[in-house]
C-alpha cells in the first residue's frame, strides 16, 4: 500500500512538472532561447570588464558581435496575443509603439558596442561606457514590460 502511493505521488509529481515546461518550439520558447544566449553573452563580457574574466580582446569584440545579432532576433517572437505563460507584462501588446522603440534602442546600443571594440588595441576602458549603455538599455526594458 506505501508503494503505491508512493508510486502515485512520485507520478503526479512529475506530470505537474511537465505543465510547467514551455515548448522550444512557441514563440515564448525562442523568445527565451535568444534572451537566455543574449544573458550568457553579456555575463561573460561584463565578466571581462569586471575582473571576473582576464580580458580578452578578440574574445570580447567577437562576443559583442554575437551580442548584436542576437537583439535583433526575439522581437519577431511576440504573437499578437500574449501566451498564457509569458514572462511579459500585458503592457508589451498595450504599448507596443513604445515596446519596439525600446528594442530599436537595444539594437543601436548593441551595435555602437561593435563599433567599439574596432580601435585596435581593445581596451577594458574604452568599451565599458558601451557596454554599460547595452545593460542599461536591458534594464529599461525590463522595468517597464518584464514582470518578475
Amino acid at each position: 500500500m506505501k508503494l503505491q502511493l508512493l508510486g502515485l505521488s512520485l507520478m503526479t509529481a512529475l506530470v505537474l512538472t511537465g505543465c510547467d515546461r514551455i515548448d522550444p518550439n512557441s514563440p515564448l520558447g525562442k523568445r527565451k532561447a535568444i534572451y537566455q544566449q543574449m544573458l550568457d553573452i553579456k555575463e561573460d563580457l561584463g565578466g571581462m570588464l569586471r575582473g571576473r574574466l582576464p580580458f580578452d580582446g578578440a574574445a570580447f569584440a567577437a562576443g559583442a558581435v554575437k551580442l548584436d545579432e542576437l537583439s535583433r532576433q526575439p522581437w519577431q517572437h511576440y504573437p499578437a496575443v500574449k501566451e498564457e505563460q509569458s514572462d511579459a507584462r500585458d503592457d508589451v501588446w498595450q504599448q507596443q509603439e513604445r515596446f519596439n522603440e525600446l528594442a530599436r534602442m537595444l539594437e543601436a546600443e548593441t551595435a555602437a558596442l561593435v563599433a567599439a571594440t574596432t580601435v585596435q588595441p581593445l581596451k577594458p576602458q574604452e568599451v565599458a561606457p558601451a557596454f554599460q549603455r547595452v545593460e542599461d538599455a536591458c534594464e529599461t526594458c525590463h522595468k517597464e514590460f518584464r514582470a518578475y
